[in-house]
């Protein structure tokens, strides 16, 4: 793999959560991997004061606690972790002070003298949204957006605004100083291994790419579930939920990808044209009609494998008449000559029964089903990508049981990527570094394409807002949500994929 350039990583917000369970031991495993460049340093900044010893001992112990390889303390005495942990520095600053900035680009400035290639930043913002366009403008009033000596680029991680019209204003100020191939906006589940994979088994299979169109496909479906609440983050999610929380970046991210036209070449400007193609033809869902085609719930109080679970609007932070979602299923189509008639239904939620995220192609049965009285166990073909956890593709197809008569039950013809033992599978945040480090943006958003997204929430956020006679559904805790979503699956006898931890395990082996 491509070796990067030389480069410092500045992280603001390097003493909160993100850096230290994701961001550090991502990049201690490209270490491992060498992939990191020959002269790389990090540079935490943030308002807690600490020094350079301080960092890195608090970067040791999250490296212990969060390492892909679970590290204990002795393995810090090799060679590589003790390089890895004397290449950090700290820096404390006032985000919000332009005067700190001075100082902050004379200590990143000392810190690339040993850079051969040039003079490369990489910005990191694992801070508040509400900081972005601050910290933007402040980089560039002290000149570091400048990169006449070297290669100067900005990472952010999502929300990407709150609404439609906070996104068009942050994307003003980003590019008020960054142009955009200077922004890397980084949503963690394209880097998964699986959504990756989903390009190359549509494109380099000659077996599903003709059946990728209205003729063979009846209906495509995206779960992402999660099996935990809101936990300590109340008082956040309650003024997010989960359309802007899971809808408009993850999920629409992923019918972006599942949905998109071959693009002419592998690169990340043909690629990232496909799916905006994809988000321009969202056919959008009118304010009077946002009851019909979407499901917006709240779990309730339950019992789940006999320990009690408090109800969305008892957790800590949330008001007791809150209407914020934390389940959402939406029907909607994509007004093109692939996929025209084609539905598309969507769903997250918390307090599900497990944590899964999937894509799920059914297929149009048979023209005619010879074998219908028989077929009382097998559901039509269904080929499943499953992005987290067991990782894999699942293709389900029709056999004949054993014995007298023409019995058919579905099958399951799988791979998980635990097969590959010898192996490495890099986690998300692994790849969207590396990428952002040799300059390749396919796996990150492109500020066209969040205000695309953002066009197509914006009537069911005003529907809500505007019309209280829209249904908040209640749903037990550990059920698969509301009942009423189950009527948005269109066809006899239909309804939604309800699958297991294991992607095997899903009920294919019916008993007749």
């Amino acid at each position: 793999m491509e070796k990067p350039k030389n480069c410092v990583l500045i992280i603001f917000g390097a003493s909160g959560d993100l850096t230290e369970r994701k961001l550090v031991p991502a990049l201690f495993e490209l270490r491992n991997q060498n992939l990191l460049p020959d002269n790389f340093m990090i540079l935490g900044t943030g308002r807690t004061k600490l020094d350079d010893f301080q960092f890195r001992e608090k970067m040791k112990n999250s490296l212990i606690a969060n390492s892909v390889d679970k590290l204990t303390e002795n393995k810090f005495s090799s060679k590589i972790s003790d390089e890895f942990l004397q290449n950090m520095f700290y820096h404390s600053i006032d985000p919000k002070s332009q005067d700190d900035y001075l100082l902050l680009k004379k200590r990143i400035e000392m810190l690339s003298l040993e850079q051969k290639d040039g003079s490369n930043y990489i910005f990191y913002l694992a801070t508040p949204p509400i900081l972005y366009g601050i910290i933007a403008a402040n980089i560039g009033a002290v000149g570091l957006n400048d990169q006449s000596g070297g290669y100067h680029k900005l990472i952010i991680e999502k929300p990407f605004g709150y609404d439609l019209e906070s996104a068009i204003e942050l994307n003003k100020k980003l590019h008020g100083v960054f142009i955009e191939d200077q922004i890397y906006r980084i949503d963690h589940y394209l880097g998964k291994e699986t959504v990756q994979n989903l390009l190359v088994t549509r494109f380099s299979n000659g077996i599903f790419e003709p059946l990728w169109n209205r003729n063979f496909v009846h209906h495509v479906e995206i779960t992402s579930a999660e099996s935990l609440g809101v936990e300590n983050r109340g008082g956040y999610y309650d003024s997010a939920g989960a359309l802007r929380d899971m809808v408009q970046n993850h999920l629409l991210q992923l019918v972006g990808l599942t949905a998109m036209e071959p693009p002419s070449s592998f690169d990340s400007n043909s690629i990232r044209n496909e799916t905006m193609k994809v988000f321009q033809a969202l056919r959008h869902i009118p304010e009077n009609e946002v009851g019909k085609f979407v499901i917006r719930g709240q779990y309730t109080a339950s019992k789940v494998r006999g320990e009690s679970i408090a109800g969305y609007r008892e957790e800590k932070g949330v008001g007791s008449d809150s209407r914020t979602e934390t389940y959402v299923a939406i029907k909607f189509f994509i007004d093109n000559w692939r996929w025209g008639g084609v539905p598309f239904y969507i769903r997250t939620g918390k307090r599900l029964p497990t944590r899964v995220t999937e894509i799920v192609i059914h297929f149009k049965s048979t023209p005619h089903n010879i074998f219908a009285k028989e077929s009382e166990c097998f559901r039509g073909n269904q080929l499943v990508i499953r992005i987290q956890p067991d990782e894999g593709i699942l293709l389900k197809f029709g056999m004949k049981i054993p014995g007298t008569g023409f019995n058919v039950k579905s099958v399951n013809m799988d791979f998980h990527y635990s097969d590959l033992s010898n192996v490495h599978v890099p986690s998300a945040y692994e790849r969207l570094l590396y990428d952002a480090m040799i300059g390749d943006s396919t796996l990150y958003t492109r500020g066209d394409s969040v205000e695309a997204a953002w066009k197509f929430v914006a009537p069911i956020q005003n529907a809500w807002k505007n019309n209280p006679a829209i249904k908040v559904y209640g749903y037990p805790a550990g059920s698969w949500g509301p009942e009423d979503a189950d009527s948005l699956i269109e066809g006899d006898n239909l309804t939604w994929r309800y699958p297991c931890k294991n992607l095997s395990d899903d009920g294919a082996y019916c008993e007749l």
